[in-house]
C-alpha cells in the first residue's frame, strides 16, 4: 500500500513536468542553443572552412562605426513606423466592421485574408508595378490630382512608403481577424448598458472596446513588432536590380535582416553577421518592452 501510495505521489508531483517537457525540449534544441551558438559564433572571425580565430567583441565594436548598419538600422525604424502603427489602427477599424451584422459577413471575414495567404512572390511582382516610375498605377493616380511622378526605388521615403504598403495590405487583414476573434468575446450587454447610459459610439469604443482588447492589442502589437523588425522579404523583392539584397542602389532601404544576410552569403563575414544577429535580437527585445510598457501604462491611466 505504502508503495502504490508513493507511486501515485511521485505520478502527481512528475506528471506536470512531463506535459511540459517536450516544449521545452523543442525550445532547446531549436531555440536557445541557437541563440547561444549564435552568440558565441559573433565571438569570433568565423570561416565556413579553415581554422576560427578567436575576435571577443571586436565585431561588435566595428558594428558600432559601420556606417552601412546604421543605415540599415534607420531604414528598419523608419518602415517599422511606417508599418506598424497604420497596419494596427487599420485592424483595428476592420474587425469593428467585420464584427457587425453585414451581408454575406463570413464572406468579408475570408476575403479579408486572401491578402496573407497570396504568394509573397506574386505580391512582390504586383507591388512592383504598381509603384514603378513610369507606368506605375500609383504614379498615375498622383498625376490625376497634379503631383509629379515619383521614382519610388529611388527616393529613400518614398521606397519607405511603397514597401509599407506591401506589408500592410498583406498583414491587415490577418491582425484584424485576431481582433475580430477577441471582440466577439466582449459581451453585449456592456455596450447595451452603455447605450442606455447615453453613451456614443466613440466613447462606448473608448471605454468598452479599447480595455477589453488591451490583451489582444498586445499580443499583435509584439508580433507586429517582431515582424517590422525583421522585415527583409518584402524591400528584397522590391528591388529589382542585380545586387536586390543591397535593398537599392544608395541602400535606401536595406534593413537590418538584408545586411545581415549580405554579410554571412555575399561576404563570407559569418562572425559579424552573427554580432549584427545578436543585435537585432537585443533591438527586437527593447521595442517590445517599450511596447508592452506603454500598453500597462496606458491600462494603469484608465
Amino acid at each position: 500500500m505504502s508503495w502504490r501510495s508513493a507511486r501515485a505521489r511521485l505520478d502527481t508531483r512528475a506528471s506536470p513536468y512531463a506535459f511540459v517537457a517536450p516544449f521545452f525540449l523543442v525550445f532547446a534544441v531549436f531555440g536557445a542553443f541557437p541563440l547561444v551558438y549564435t552568440f558565441w559564433v559573433s565571438l569570433h572571425d568565423w570561416q565556413l572552412v579553415g581554422t576560427n580565430e578567436w575576435a571577443g567583441l571586436a565585431n561588435y565594436r566595428e558594428l558600432l562605426t559601420d556606417s552601412y548598419f546604421w543605415n540599415a538600422l534607420l531604414n528598419t525604424l523608419g518602415m517599422f513606423v511606417l508599418m506598424t502603427v497604420p497596419q494596427l489602427l487599420l485592424a483595428l477599424a476592420l474587425a469593428q466592421v467585420l464584427n457587425r451584422r453585414l451581408r454575406m459577413r463570413m464572406l468579408f471575414r475570408v476575403g479579408v485574408l486572401i491578402p496573407n495567404i497570396t504568394s509573397i512572390a506574386a505580391v512582390g511582382i504586383i507591388f512592383g508595378l504598381i509603384f514603378a516610375r513610369d507606368f506605375g498605377f500609383a504614379n498615375w493616380l498622383l498625376s490625376t490630382i497634379g503631383i509629379d511622378a515619383i521614382d519610388w526605388r529611388e527616393n529613400r521615403f518614398a521606397s519607405w512608403v511603397a514597401i509599407s504598403v506591401m506589408v500592410d495590405w498583406r498583414w491587415t487583414g490577418y491582425n484584424a481577424l485576431i481582433l475580430l476573434a477577441a471582440l466577439q468575446s466582449v459581451p453585449r450587454s456592456l455596450y447595451e448598458s452603455a447605450a442606455m447610459d447615453g453613451a456614443s459610439a466613440w466613447r462606448q469604443f473608448w471605454s468598452i472596446t479599447v480595455p477589453m482588447l488591451r490583451p489582444t492589442l498586445i499580443f499583435v502589437t509584439i508580433v507586429a513588432t517582431i515582424g517590422g523588425i525583421q522585415l527583409f522579404t518584402e524591400p528584397l523583392l522590391f528591388n529589382s536590380g542585380s545586387n536586390a539584397i543591397a535593398g537599392g542602389t544608395t541602400r535606401q532601404f536595406q534593413t537590418i535582416a538584408m545586411y545581415l544576410v549580405e554579410q554571412a552569403f555575399t561576404g563570407q563575414e559569418f562572425g559579424y553577421a552573427a554580432a549584427v544577429a545578436w543585435v537585432l535580437f537585443v533591438i527586437i527585445a527593447v521595442v517590445s518592452a517599450i511596447n508592452l510598457v506603454l500598453l500597462r501604462r496606458i491600462k494603469a491611466a484608465d
